[in-house]
This record gives C-alpha cells, sequence and structure tokens, in this order.
C-alpha cells in the first residue's frame, strides 16, 4: 500500500462527512423555513377568520379588512398563495366574496328603506287619525310637517351612508 493512500483515504472520508453533515444543516434549515412560512401562514388563517365573520355580519367591515389584507398579501406573498391554492380562491377576499357583500349591503338598505316609509306612515297616520277626530289644528299640521321632515332628514343620512359605503365597495374588487 502506497504511503499517501490512507491519508488520501482519510481526506476523502472526511470531506464525505463534512458534504453530508452539510446537506443534513442545508435541510434543516430548509424545513425550518417551510416550518416558518407553515406557522405565518396558519396564524394569517386565524387572523382573517375574524375579518371574514365580522364582514358576514356587516359589510362595512370590508371598508378596513380589504385594504388590511392587500397590504398583507403583499408582505407574506408565499403564506397567502398557500392560502390561496388551500381555499381555491383568493384568501381571504376572493372577488365573489367582495360582489356577495355589495349585494348584501344593498338588501340591508331596501329592507331599512321599506321599514322606515312604513315607521313614518304609521306615525302620520296617527296624527291624521287625531285630526279627523279631533279636528285640524295649527299644532296637529304643525306635528304632521314636523315628521314628514324627520322622515326625509333620516332617509338622506342614511342614503348617502349606504352610497357611500356601496362605491367603496364596489371599488374593493380587483
Amino acid at each position: 500500500m502506497p504511503a499517501g493512500l490512507p491519508l488520501i483515504v482519510g481526506a476523502l472520508v472526511i470531506a464525505a462527512a463534512v458534504a453530508w453533515a452539510g446537506a443534513r444543516v442545508t435541510s434543516a434549515i430548509r424545513s425550518m423555513r417551510v416550518e416558518k412560512e407553515r406557522d405565518r401562514a396558519l396564524r394569517l388563517l386565524g387572523l382573517f377568520a375574524t375579518a371574514l365573520v365580522a364582514a358576514e355580519r356587516d359589510p362595512r367591515t370590508l371598508l378596513v379588512w380589504q385594504p388590511l389584507a392587500r397590504r398583507a398579501r403583499g408582505l407574506f406573498a408565499e403564506e397567502f398563495a398557500q392560502l390561496d391554492r388551500v381555499t381555491g380562491g383568493t384568501f381571504p377576499f376572493s372577488d365573489d366574496r367582495l360582489q356577495d357583500a355589495h349585494a348584501r349591503w344593498t338588501a340591508d338598505w331596501l329592507a331599512w328603506e321599506r321599514t322606515h316609509d312604513a315607521d313614518y306612515k304609521l306615525k302620520a297616520a296617527a296624527v291624521e287619525q287625531e285630526m279627523t277626530v279631533s279636528g285640524t289644528s295649527a299644532l296637529a299640521r304643525a306635528r304632521l310637517d314636523a315628521i314628514e321632515r324627520e322622515k326625509l332628514e333620516v332617509y338622506q343620512r342614511r342614503y348617502e351612508e349606504y352610497i357611500r359605503v356601496a362605491r367603496a365597495l364596489q371599488g374593493l374588487g380587483s
């Protein structure tokens, strides 16, 4: 056996051991990175689950949550891509979910509008009934006028809010 052969074999064994250790360290680092991404994705899922529940109750909450989600998508692109794959769409607010929120906001407005009209018709009818029974007085006429003004003022305030929120909800889509 040549004199340098054990030295070469020893060097090869050491090189193989270093390469093997390097591969193990690289694998461990990669595994830790994947685990961190998975942990962040899970945290984002939990955070935005709250937003999804809030948006179901009140579509206006999307005006706060959607811009926040958009910024978070920029910061955690890999995690959101993972959540998009798992949920089968843009997490947390797909275009369909945003459109549904707008439709729900409009349906809520129409229901409020009907109730508002009915409430004020009832108030006016009560005053008109009183006027029929006890005669038309200046006070009764003034009360009827006040009911009409109040009805219009409340309606206008609510309609302005409806329009402002509806436009903002439409603007949230992609």
